[in-house]
């Protein structure tokens, strides 16, 4: 009988009969309004901050309209003189993130896999990570001077904590039930080490990372107002707020903000890239 109905079937598909696999065609996603949802918080900041202008609570002399403000954000970053200091803050954040980076997560990593070294040094981890860093700012003066050694060199300490911490502990925590599977079929520690604790540290590794940079950029920026500097939003900041240029000074605050904005979100997508098992 099935013989048959094979036959049946070959001898239809010969003569053309028989029904053709359907053909999936991708339709594009509809567009849904919740797409602008990201647009609505900044939206409603701007129009609170136009109407305190407008109805004059507070002094214009003291607070200048959003409009103004970004008319001057665009024009100092269309090739004027805020640029450059952006430029020199974005320069001594990468700097002091990489440096932390390239210290912080094989270190953490390291001391993670043997928890033993880790609570041996876990209350100068701790102790360091909970002093503000900006009260560190007298004993780095008198370690790198008036340079721009200081500020990169006190933003990479404060990141380079965060970073070591989440390292350390995403590999303590990792998911013991792999680490038994892998003990179970016969891996050895450094098998266990490399292809077990490092991927299990990932996840925690980036959110340190995403925490680092961002701790990088505020720690350079209040270098750039309380340390000798003649370049970078920081200083331009203050320097603007001295001569009540508050054009400028609120300028040059929304372009700080953004360039911590667009950091963060940078390392979302490299995250959800590069560990995009996370939770599975």
């Amino acid at each position: 009988m099935h013989e048959a109905s094979t036959a049946v079937f070959m001898n239809a598909a010969q003569k053309g009969l028989a029904s053709p696999v359907p053909t999936v065609v991708p339709t594009a996603s509809r567009w849904s309004p919740w797409r602008l949802m990201p647009m609505l918080g900044p939206l409603v900041l701007f129009v609170i901050w136009d109407m305190v202008v407008r109805f004059k609570l507070i002094p214009p002399i003291l607070l200048p309209s959003p409009w103004t403000t970004l008319s001057t954000l665009f024009v100092g970053m269309a090739g004027g003189s805020l640029s450059g200091d952006f430029a020199y803050t974005l320069l001594r954040t990468l700097e002091a993130f990489l440096i932390a980076a390239v210290v912080g997560v094989p270190v953490g990593v390291l001391l993670g896999s043997n928890e033993r070294a880790y609570r041996s040094v876990e209350f100068v981890i701790d102790f360091f990570r909970s002093t503000p860093s900006s009260a560190l700012i007298p004993l780095f003066l008198m370690i790198f001077g008036v340079s721009d050694i200081n500020k990169v060199a006190i933003a990479a300490f404060g990141a380079l904590l965060i970073v070591l911490f989440n390292s350390a502990y995403g590999v303590i925590n990792a998911r013991k039930q792999r680490v038994m599977a892998a003990k179970v079929m016969g891996a050895t520690r450094w098998q266990i080490f490399k292809d077990v604790l490092i991927w299990e540290s990932l996840q925690p590794t980036f959110v340190g990372l995403r925490s680092a940079v961002s701790m990088s950029l505020v720690i350079v920026i209040v270098a750039e107002m309380f340390i000798g500097s003649e370049r970078g939003l920081g200083h331009r900041i203050i320097d603007s707020q001295q001569v009540m240029n508050v054009r400028d000074m609120y300028a040059s605050i929304l372009a700080a903000g953004a360039l911590g904005y667009v950091l963060n979100i940078v390392f979302l997508v490299l995250e959800k890239r590069i560990v995009h098992w996370s939770g599975r």
